[in-house]
């Protein structure tokens, strides 16, 4: 695939799971760092994506925007990588259900994060925090794969949030939870990508403060 590619994004963003899973598909591809409140905001960004956050790809004439949609749609233009099961396989299906949990879960860390009292149970979509934490653990729980016995890009997703939220400490360091992710951050291009967004990082706030 030689189309062109380009990723937009901010070092210290949800973006460095978009990198992850691009440096997983051993794609070419370009990188537009936008800033908060500047060029994030501006109606050029906002003609890619009009929430003006990011990560959001473009490949060719089609944008997508979401971690979630970004791995799902990445994994399939490269079929040969294996980063999705077959369609029809007994995969398939766990494949999509763990990406798609990810969403439960950042609502229920973002409703933490901020604070704001948990509503009754029924009312949220991630249900309760004690069913949605005990349900993760045991998908977790000795095992390296989400979905068949390879790597995917559930096994990303899921690994790349549940790392960032232990960092944060808004997930409790339950011994599955720090194994998983720990597993699957020592991935050659989990590795590669982090080191990228680092330098970048460490390039703004040069030119922050030159």
């Amino acid at each position: 695939m030689t189309l062109p590619l380009t990723f937009y994004t901010h070092p210290m963003s949800r973006g460095r799971v978009a990198r992850w899973m691009l440096e997983e598909t051993g794609l070419p591809y370009d990188t537009v760092l936008l800033d908060y409140g500047t060029t994030m905001k501006a109606p050029e960004y906002r003609a890619i994506n009009p929430m003006g956050k990011v990560p959001a790809i473009r490949h060719v004439d089609t944008v997508v925007t979401e971690n979630a949609a970004i791995c799902l749609y990445l994994a399939d233009l490269v079929p040969d990588q294996h980063l999705a099961p077959p369609v029809g396989s007994a995969a398939r299906g766990p494949y999509y259900r763990w990406i798609s949990f990810m969403g439960p879960l950042e609502q229920l860390m973002t409703a933490k994060a901020s604070g704001a009292t948990l509503p009754e149970p029924g009312m949220a979509g991630f249900g309760t925090e004690y069913d949605l934490l005990n349900t993760l653990e045991a998908a977790l729980q000795g095992r390296d794969h989400l979905a068949g016995d390879r790597f995917t890009a559930a096994d990303l997703l899921v690994s790349a949030y549940v790392g960032w939220y232990l960092q944060f400490k808004l997930l409790p360091a339950r011994p599955a939870f720090e194994r998983f992710a720990a597993l699957h951050a020592q991935r050659p291009a989990a590795r590669r990508a982090a080191q990228i967004d680092d330098q970048a990082l460490a390039q703004q706030k040069a030119a922050a403060g030159a």
